[in-house]
């Protein structure tokens, strides 16, 4: 039972790409799919091609001005296909974005500008707007996204190459409440994550992955999942506010990744779409309930129960629960090459 509890049950590997990085995923799927769907916001759309080059246009001129391997770059930027287009500019470049969700206290973000010290931040119109009133934002050099004539409109739309990038490299730098109530800041590598997109890749289906809601804020590392899972696999990800958006209107979308909180106001409200397959649950305990009400009250084929801390890149033990077995109640098991230890206090 102790060889059961301590080496069976974490038989975790899996064989991934040890040298890829976040956004070369994302690449390889823009070479297999250019006119494919990636994003869509409101009334817009950007096909996998159009967001690349724009994304590559971006990273050219982020390059040029000094951005490379481990160079922190902080992004506070609304909901919107720019945002995406940065995330990837800053991987392409070679850099670590640091996410600043313009709905956070001017205190909070600006105690990360002080921890992260990024070379420069990328706004837009609110984000300009928010840290006007952060004294750390102060003489931080600020690239206007939704300039009328940017200076990388006519940069080249081609995949930049960093020669000295590593999987090893930072990719993001995530900031968490800690247990001081300050913000403490968790390095993500490119290594880190690629594992964990590698492990969503084989634990979710393509078609379930198809139109992923892309809710959460950029803070909170559910995003990570959110954003790069579906692009690693030729998927699209459509933009919203935040999930309780759905209880105005419904999009068609194939998975949920949210809050049980959140998930417990849109079941009660008949709001989650007829088109969603699978509810991805994390960040609060999940209750009998709740699950048994999801799937009395939708269409949705099975919830997943995830717990993870941000240091071990967004997830860390999963459970999926299906319709005719119902609730479990555990969190599950460890995710691909990650090991788990239940220890006494």
């Amino acid at each position: 039972e102790r060889h059961q509890v301590l080496i069976g049950w974490n038989e975790t590997r899996q064989a991934y790409d040890r040298d890829a990085t976040m956004h070369a995923l994302f690449e390889t799927q823009v070479q297999r799919h250019p006119e494919a769907i990636a994003l869509v916001f409101e009334d817009e759309q950007l096909s996998y091609g159009e967001l690349n080059a724009r994304a590559n246009r971006l990273a050219h001129h982020l390059i040029g001005l000094g951005v490379a391997p481990d160079t922190r770059v902080a992004l506070c930027v609304d909901r919107s296909p720019e945002l995406i287009v940065a995330l990837l500019a800053v991987l392409k470049a070679g850099g670590a974005y640091v996410p600043l969700d313009p709905a956070y206290p001017s205190e909070r973000l600006g105690q990360i500008l002080e921890d992260s010290a990024p070379i420069g931040v990328l706004t837009d119109a609110l984000g300009r707007d928010v840290l006007a009133g952060v004294a750390a934002a102060e003489g931080l050099a600020q690239l206007e996204l939704d300039a009328t004539e940017p200076a990388w409109a006519q940069a080249a739309p081609s995949n930049p190459h960093v020669g000295a990038l590593k999987s090893s490299h930072l990719a993001y730098l995530i900031y968490t409440s800690g247990s001081t109530g300050r913000p403490k800041g968790v390095a993500i590598e490119h290594r880190n994550a690629v594992n964990f997109i590698a492990w969503a890749q084989s634990a979710f289906e393509a078609k379930e992955l198809s139109r992923t809601l892309f809710a959460t804020s950029i803070n909170f590392d559910l995003a990570v999942y959110e954003c790069f899972v579906p692009l690693s696999v030729g998927a699209r990800i459509d933009i919203v506010a935040n999930a309780l958006t759905l209880l105005e209107a419904q999009p068609e979308v194939s998975l949920i990744n949210t809050v049980p909180s959140a998930m417990s106001a849109l079941t009660n409200a008949h709001a989650v779409p007829e088109s969603v397959q699978v509810i991805n649950l994390a960040g609060e305990a999940l209750k009998r309930d709740l699950v048994e009400r999801i799937f009395a009250h939708t269409q949705v084929e099975r919830v997943c129960n995830l717990y993870g801390p941000s240091e071990t890149t967004t997830y860390s033990t999963w459970v999926s629960m299906d319709r005719q077995d119902g609730f479990v109640r555990h969190i599950g098991r460890p995710i691909a090459n990650t090991r788990i230890y239940i220890l006494d206090a």
